[in-house]
């Protein structure tokens, strides 16, 4: 199938999903209950489409899937997909090739960039055709891109690659705060065992490192005329970028 066709095949699908607007978690992956696992596990199990996973980040714990399986995330959450997800990355460099601008825009998106990430700032900047329509589907021009600063949240992205991301909690409730909230809630989800946790941290209180500000990140959109804020969060926005 050649690249534009999969393009064309994703969008259908996701104009049918917007139609059914109902989302059943039915059509889900992997609905039996799964074990906490190790880091190979879940790498594997996620790229493969497998399972979703759930992993700490410096804000709240993120919900994630790879980007071309990210309609996964919105049956997960009984999501509406008029909501764009977040693109999550280990580095700027992992994040780079899915958007498009020129290189002025490039050099001031990048200098953002530098400052604030790793960080609880997401950036929408406009998509490249890397992005699948699906992580955006009301919109799929734009993207928004997120490195964060949490050494499993790392850990994980370095191995997947970019993942699609959003809160871990079902739609319209409050994001969920902690790992045994969410392996309650998403029971299907992968979440790392307390000892995958103590190895990738080099510590055995694993509690003390997986809670994030509980404050959702500020998220930022570029625009012709420059920055506009979308979300306030717990990043406060230098006006002289």
């Amino acid at each position: 199938m050649t690249k534009f066709k999969v393009k064309k095949a994703q969008r259908i699908r996701c104009e049918r999903l917007l139609n059914r607007r109902v989302i059943s978690t039915v059509d889900v992956v992997g609905l039996i209950a799964m074990p906490q696992v190790n880091l190979a596990e879940l790498v594997t199990q996620v790229q493969n489409n497998q399972a979703l996973a759930s992993f700490p980040t410096d804000t709240v714990p993120a919900l994630a899937a790879m980007p071309e399986f990210a309609e996964q995330i919105f049956m997960a959450k009984q999501r509406s997909l008029e909501k764009p997800l977040i693109l999550m990355g280990a580095t700027t460099a992992d994040l780079w090739g899915y958007i498009t601008g020129s290189e002025t825009e490039q050099r001031i998106w990048r200098q953002v960039a530098d400052r604030y990430w790793p960080g609880a700032l997401t950036l929408v900047l406009p998509a490249s055709d890397r992005v699948p329509p699906v992580m955006n589907p009301k919109d799929p021009t734009t993207i928004g891109l997120r490195v964060p600063n949490h050494p499993l949240a790392l850990a994980i992205l370095r191995q997947t690659g970019p993942l699609a991301t959003t809160s871990a909690n079902r739609s319209g409730q409050p994001a969920l705060q902690t790992m045994a909230e969410i392996e309650a809630q998403f029971p299907q989800v992968l979440t790392l065992s307390p000892k995958a946790i103590a190895e990738l941290t080099a510590s055995s209180h694993s509690e003390a490192i997986l809670g994030g500000s509980g404050t959702p990140s500020t998220v930022m959109r570029w625009c012709k005329t420059g920055w506009h804020v979308l979300r306030q969060g717990t990043i406060q926005w230098d006006r002289s970028l």
